[in-house]
């Protein structure tokens, strides 16, 4: 009993201990810097760990007996993590500012899963609906993914539970997957003499959608509680559904090709699809990173951060005048090695803080990285290899790019707090971009 309720104690102790590693964090930071505050916090840790053992007369024979491949793995996995948090805590501009992100250290597993599992379904599942798509066709398929969008969007809203909404996100990312290679399957279908327009249109429906999102789902939580908002969406769903089931129409009457799980191996031998993969990764990365940090740079420059609206703009211009640019002019390579100099190009003038050069420059960056997408899409529907699989090749393309958005953002980030400039930033995006862009060009066939 005794040594339980000490180990209860200890409990309590290490709860209230861990509940001031932030502000110890932040007052150590303050004084030391990030990393050697980090360094200092946790090599202490471990003296008082190794004298604690010795002061109970076990000696240091234990360190010896610890699994090797454990510690390779999780020790590794483990600084990283706590320099991402010291970094956090650290470099924040405010204590109230570090106090949130020790907040978001407490409850960052639960938060991530909820906001991510609609993502993470949406990445692992495309590839899975364009194998059946392509064999089954695009009408059916989108029927039953549709159906399933709708009903989780509406149990998302009647949700009681963090379990239900975690099931709920997942299956409206899983329904949700299966748009983007169905609707190559229909530009293959109805718009066969105009494959570049076809993919231009629906892809700058996705920057309207992004939009609007932004633009109404603010304006929503002002008048109504997050889960009236959560079945607006759900409606808007069912609406879509209704009306995929009522217009939705093949030229076929049905639609069995000859593609096989199997088949698989076949569309990953093909060059042109880890070409088109490579581009899909540059172009999204260095789209995302400079919409997601070019209004933090604008503030460093002391400038309205909301010049960088104008990169959805170009986003939304790239699609029709890039598709009609790819139906009209075959050459490919040279299209996209021109695309990628003049991405770097409006790059690097980002460094100027000439207020028009800004936002001519977010135009052109934002319509060059949305163009290269553009032409990364339309040439499965295309290639007379890679079309019988376009929705194969599309699915796997569009889930394993977004490596891109993920660590290209990160590195943007980092180069910030290593040199305290932006400079270093936008040269590493313009660099890649170039290099990725013309050199898949020189890959092209």
């Amino acid at each position: 009993m005794r040594r339980s309720v000490r180990g209860t104690l200890l409990g309590l102790v290490s709860i209230g201990l861990w509940s001031t590693s932030v502000p110890v964090s932040r007052r150590v930071t303050e004084a030391l810097g990030v990393l050697p505050g980090a360094a200092v916090v946790v090599t202490g840790a471990g003296l008082l760990l190794v004298a604690s053992t010795i002061a109970r007369r076990r000696g240091i024979g234990w360190i010896q007996r610890l699994s090797l491949p454990h510690l390779r793995t999780c020790g590794p996995l483990f600084i990283g993590y706590m320099l991402c948090l010291y970094a956090a805590v650290g470099t924040a501009s405010s204590r109230s500012e570090a106090l949130a992100a020790g907040l978001a250290n407490y409850l960052w597993p639960t938060m991530i899963l909820v906001f991510s599992v609609a993502m993470i379904s949406l990445i692992l599942f495309r590839l899975p609906w364009g194998l059946v798509a392509d064999r089954r066709g695009y009408v059916g398929v989108l029927r039953l993914a549709l159906v399933l969008s709708a009903v989780a969007a509406v149990l998302r809203a009647l949700s009681h539970g963090y379990a239900s909404l975690l099931v709920s996100q997942f299956f409206v990312g899983f329904g949700l997957a299966a748009v983007m290679p169905c609707l190559s399957l229909m530009v293959k279908e109805w718009a066969q003499k105009r494959p570049g327009l076809g993919t231009g249109i629906y892809f700058a429906g996705f920057a309207v959608g992004n939009a609007a999102a932004l633009a109404v789902t603010p304006v929503l939580l002002e008048q109504m509680s997050w889960r009236n908002v959560f079945m607006v969406y759900a409606i808007v769903a069912g609406v879509i559904c209704v009306a995929w089931f009522v217009l939705g129409r093949s030229r076929g009457s049905h639609v069995s090709t000859a593609v096989k799980l199997g088949d698989m191996h076949l569309v990953l031998k093909e060059r042109l699809v880890w070409v088109l993969l490579f581009l899909l990764v540059g172009s999204m990365g260095c789209y995302d990173t400079l919409a997601s940090w070019m209004p933090r740079v604008l503030q460093m420059k002391e400038l309205n951060p909301e010049l960088a609206s104008v990169l959805p703009v170009g986003f939304f211009a790239a699609g029709p005048v890039m598709g009609l640019l790819l139906d009209r002019f075959r050459n490919r390579r040279t299209l996209i090695a021109l695309l990628g100099m003049v991405t770097a190009g409006s790059i690097v003038l980002m460094l100027s803080n000439s207020v028009p050069l800004l936002v001519l420059c977010f135009f052109v960056a934002g319509f060059t990285t949305t163009g290269v997408s553009v032409a990364s899409l339309a040439m499965p529907v295309e290639d007379e290899r890679l079309s019988p699989y376009a929705g194969t090749v599309v699915g796997f393309i569009t889930s394993a790019s977004n490596v891109g958005p993920l660590a290209v953002p990160v590195l943007f980030g980092y180069l910030i707090d290593v040199t305290g400039f932006y400079a270093a930033s936008l040269f590493a995006v313009a660099a890649l971009g170039l290099v990725v862009f013309v050199g898949c060009s020189r890959l092209m066939h």
